[in-house]
This record gives structure tokens, C-alpha cells and sequence, in this order.
């Protein structure tokens, strides 16, 4: 690895997602301006996520479907005509 790219100093932080509001404790480097009162009863940074695997469709299972027959219909009907050409 090369020296003096990589961060020093890694600290424990509670990392939260917001979607899920579940929490779990890890350790980064990534700056936050908040801290958290951890269970534990300690205070620790907080890291707010916007998406995690607690709340990724692809790895809950929820996945959201979305009405591609109307689109694959609508594009078949503007340029159907020409690919028939072809």
C-alpha cells in the first residue's frame, strides 16, 4: 500500500439507516457532526445512511415492480415500424 494516502484514524461510530431505523456499531473515518448515545451508554459519532442491506430491495426481498409491458409497448409502437425494415 502506498503511505500517506490512507486515513490514521479510524474511530468507532454508529452507523443508522434512516429508511429502516436500525442501527449498528462499525468504525470510519468519514467526519460526522452528530453523536449518538449509543445502548451501551456511551456517546459515539453518528453516520446517517441513505440505504443500506437492511432496507435494499435486492436484499430484503421487497422488490418494487415497475410496469415495463406499457413501456416496452410504447417503444414498439413508435419504432416497431422501422425495425421491421431491417
Amino acid at each position: 500500500m502506498k503511505k500517506g494516502i490512507h486515513p490514521e484514524e479510524y474511530r468507532t461510530v454508529v452507523f443508522k439507516d434512516m429508511v429502516s431505523e436500525t442501527g449498528w456499531i462499525g468504525r470510519s473515518a468519514a467526519p460526522s457532526k452528530e453523536n449518538i448515545t449509543w445502548e451501551d451508554g456511551n456517546e459515539y459519532p453518528l453516520i446517517k445512511l441513505d440505504i443500506s442491506s437492511l432496507s435494499h430491495p435486492f436484499f430484503t426481498g421487497k422488490i418494487q415492480y415497475v410496469d415495463t409491458a406499457g413501456r416496452i409497448d410504447k417503444f414498439k409502437n413508435r419504432y416497431g415500424s422501422s425495425m421491421k425494415k431491417k
